[in-house]
């Protein structure tokens, strides 16, 4: 599985349904992580956990802009 920064100018120009579907998916890709680092005890990528975080918050900071702008 590969993880990586996803980038805020591509994610601003998605709909606010199209963000809550992807924001679903990294929750989803981030349980995962998370049970398989317990289970193995490590990780093939150690950041992968900090970056799929990080790109969770990016989506919410947009979907919150959106919203603040009356947009749906």
């Amino acid at each position: 599985m590969k993880i990586e920064k996803l980038d805020p100018k591509e994610l601003r120009k998605l709909s606010v349904k199209d963000l809550q579907r992807k924001l679903k998916d990294l929750k989803l890709v981030l349980m995962k992580l998370r049970m398989k680092q317990q289970i193995d005890g490590t990780l093939e990528n150690p950041m992968a956990i900090r970056i799929t975080k990080r790109n969770i918050a990016r989506i919410l900071t947009i979907i919150r802009e959106k919203q603040l702008k009356g947009e749906n």
